[in-house]
């Protein structure tokens, strides 16, 4: 699973380069890559939708133990760490929660911090998630439960 995820990984930092002026960089099994840059065009579209497979494969294999995590993922950010214009997502109802886990800077940030997560990268949204999950269950991302709550027994800690 690392070897598709390192994959993966390489393959976006080929296709998206360096030095994009609003891209946010993250990092996926060792190797960095950037967010999508605005653009309407179809190579584009299909960019984003590499990278958005990208993270659903590193979220995947981050919570293989935790597996209602990855149905929480998908619920709050449907796999996304990143808008078309490459900066980190942000809450539709709540613009404190970012990321593919949706942390809320209100609510974490500083205690993130305080640990040395950086909740604006993959990597750092992730690590926290499963932080806050073995801390606090699934309570951080109950108002999303309905989305993920299908999941059955899974979705008990």
């Amino acid at each position: 699973m690392v070897e598709i995820a390192t994959g993966a990984a390489f393959i976006l930092s080929s296709l998206y380069g360096a030095g994009q002026a609003n891209a946010a960089t993250s990092t996926v099994a060792g190797q960095s890559f950037i967010g999508p840059a605005a653009t309407s065009s179809p190579a584009a579209t299909s960019t984003i939708q590499s990278h958005t497979n990208a993270v659903e494969e590193y979220v995947q294999s981050q919570f293989q133990d935790e597996p209602i995590l990855i149905e929480v993922a998908s619920c709050e950010s449907t796999f996304r760490q990143f808008d078309k214009d490459g900066d980190v997502i942000r809450g539709q109802v709540n613009h404190g929660d970012v990321g593919v886990m949706q942390i809320n800077e209100y609510y974490h940030a500083e205690e993130a911090k305080k640990l040395g997560y950086d909740i604006y990268t993959l990597e750092g949204n992730v690590a926290f998630a499963k932080y806050l999950y073995a801390k606090y269950g699934t309570s951080p991302w109950s108002s999303s439960e309905k989305c993920w709550s299908h999941a059955g027994s899974l979705a008990q800690k």
